[in-house]
């Protein structure tokens, strides 16, 4: 059979993209909602607190002396980017729980918060069992301020704005509340794969 130069039929769509998602393969594109804060490790803090055993307060130290937990996989954002086959390194929220002593009966939903100031909500079951973590390195490096260093966090199976930059404390509540994104028109949960990105999605 012959085939035309410069012409090999479709290209096959990569398995790891949700729909309407491109490959922004060395790109990483900064968005944000607010001027990108320079935060000083020294003085530094990240929280656990409300329906949990023990509310607790760690410094850059003390969160790294933590166990360690690593993601390797894929981010997707709401805007259509994503980046497969990335790698963060940090600490797994499941560890932060329950350093914390554990959610109280009655948690269903948390609230993640920035040093900035701004939140994103979750259910509780999108955090725990290994979906969710605080990270400070990304691809063996430390993370940049502008993707959200020194810390931030990540819920990679999610729209990237579930993944907080700046990242202060999880707030554990007994109820849903809708943070900054949430507020403005974007999806309370937001799933890639059946494209949750606006409210009524």
């Amino acid at each position: 059979m012959a085939v035309t130069r410069g012409f090999t039929g479709r290209r096959e769509r990569d398995p790891r993209l949700p729909p309407g998602q491109y490959d922004a393969r060395d790109q990483w594109p900064v968005l944000s909602a607010e001027a990108t804060p320079h935060l000083d490790t020294a003085t530094w803090t990240f929280q656990v607190r409300g329906l949990v055993a023990q509310p607790t307060t760690w410094t850059w130290d003390e969160v790294h002396a933590l166990p360690g937990a690593v993601f390797e996989g894929d981010i997707h954002c709401v805007t259509t980017w994503s980046k497969l086959g990335v790698r963060f390194a940090g600490v797994s929220a499941d560890t932060l729980l329950a350093a914390a002593g554990g959610t109280l009966p009655g948690a269903s939903h948390v609230m993640v918060h920035s040093h900035t100031g701004y939140t994103t909500n979750l259910p509780l079951a999108d955090v725990t069992d290994g979906k969710a973590f605080l990270v400070w390195d990304f691809g063996g490096q430390p993370l940049a301020a502008d993707h959200g260093g020194p810390a931030r966090f990540l819920v990679p199976h999610l729209y990237f704005w579930k993944s907080a930059k700046w990242a202060s404390a999880i707030e554990v509540m007994d109820h849903d509340e809708r943070g900054f994104w949430e507020r403005n028109g974007y999806h309370d949960r937001g799933d890639p794969w059946t494209e949750e990105r606006y409210q009524g999605d």
